[in-house]
């Protein structure tokens, strides 16, 4: 049911940069098809999210400033932000290669958002044919054009500082285990509440380090989108939960389960992100294109690991899975007492707070921000 057709790796070379692509996928979905024939729109959250979108629509191509000169020799991210800036091995490389790094590690960060974006316009597609509800797929719909938006804009900034680097591993299974469920629930506990809660707070902390004016435009307006995104996840599935047989919910449950362990496991084996590890051949290439050998980094990471220097968030920035993620799950009841031990089982701390949850979805993530 789930076969895939990939084709081979290609490699793509920008100069005297190389990369080995992520092969093209094609697998068939056993997602069903749901009309809907009544077509009055509903009076609550829902409907307020789709109001919000039609307002919030925006066009890259007047809204942001494309014509800012960016010179990828110099950091986009603060170096008192960059937990590489930290690292005394950091210090040690050349000028050359360290500003080599600093423009490809954003590349290849960036590089992670456009392909989760592509993922995003794929399963938003999938809830607007999926889901069975008139208000629901107006906002679905709004939402696939909003990550149409984003997949362009990331990929015209990756290739503005460097290139586009290839998908993490871990990330291409979460999305693919979300692209390949067979409800649309699922596609919305996977994307909405876990891969956007995962982006959320990505581009809230983004938007704090960057020191570049065309990146932090375009940042923020993809943050107020996404915001909305978030906040769809609760205000549709929740009801929609509630309402469901016990098997029912704990399947979903094991689902959200299985989606933020491949997060975490996919933390542990790198940084805080999951991204400097070298189980992923994108970091590698970053460092092969960096002219850094991976044995010196790795050994850096770990001396600056040892010293705590990586382990904290600077201030004002938030971490995903503790303030996101996890209290979006518990919120629409899916941390039940069966997959709670499952939670403790692999050492994922259960976080339910959803202050900074709420504040993101609010619609003004200026405000957090600021904070």
């Amino acid at each position: 049911m789930f076969a895939a057709t990939a084709k081979a790796p290609r490699t793509v070379t920008k100069g005297d940069w190389k990369v080995s692509m992520t092969p093209d996928d094609l697998y068939r979905n056993p997602m069903e098809i749901a009309w809907t024939f009544d077509y009055a729109l509903g009076k609550g959250k829902v409907e307020d999210l789709y109001k919000r979108a039609k307002q919030n629509q925006w066009d890259s191509d007047e809204l942001l400033p494309w014509d800012t000169e960016v010179d990828p020799s110099k950091p986009m991210v603060s170096d008192r932000a960059s937990m590489f800036h930290k690292m005394p091995f950091f210090n040690k490389l050349s000028k050359s290669q360290r500003e080599t790094f600093t423009a490809h590690s954003t590349a290849q960060l960036l590089s992670q958002f456009l392909h989760g974006e592509q993922g995003a316009l794929m399963t938003a597609a999938c809830v607007t044919h999926s889901v069975p509800d008139a208000t629901a797929k107006l906002y679905a719909a709004s939402q696939t054009m909003d990550e149409a938006r984003h997949v362009e804009v990331y990929s015209r900034y990756c290739d503005k500082i460097a290139m586009v680097y290839p998908m993490s591993p871990w990330l291409k299974a979460l999305i693919d285990a979300t692209l390949k469920s067979d409800r649309y629930e699922k596609v919305m506990i996977g994307m909405n509440m876990i891969v956007e809660g995962l982006a959320l707070g990505a581009f809230n902390n983004m938007y704090h380090s960057t020191t570049c004016p065309l990146l932090k435009a375009l940042t923020f307006n993809v943050m107020r989108d996404e915001s909305r995104h978030v906040s769809f996840g609760h205000a549709y599935l929740g009801p929609v939960i509630a309402k469901l047989d016990e098997a029912e919910r704990e399947e979903l449950a094991e689902f959200a389960f299985n989606a933020i362990n491949i997060i975490v496991q996919a933390t542990l084996a790198g940084d805080a992100q999951g991204l400097a590890s070298r189980l992923d051949p994108g970091f590698m290439e970053v460092l092969a294109n960096s002219g850094i050998d991976a044995d010196d980094f790795f050994k850096g990471l770990e001396e600056a690991a040892e010293m705590g220097i990586l382990q904290e968030l600077p201030p004002g920035q938030i971490h995903s899975l503790k303030d996101l993620m996890l209290p979006a799950i518990a919120r629409v009841g899916l941390i039940t007492p069966t997959v709670r031990k499952k939670y403790e089982e692999v050492g994922i701390p259960i976080t339910e707070d959803p202050r900074i949850l709420n504040a993101m979805e609010g619609g003004h993530p200026e405000q957090l921000a600021a904070e």
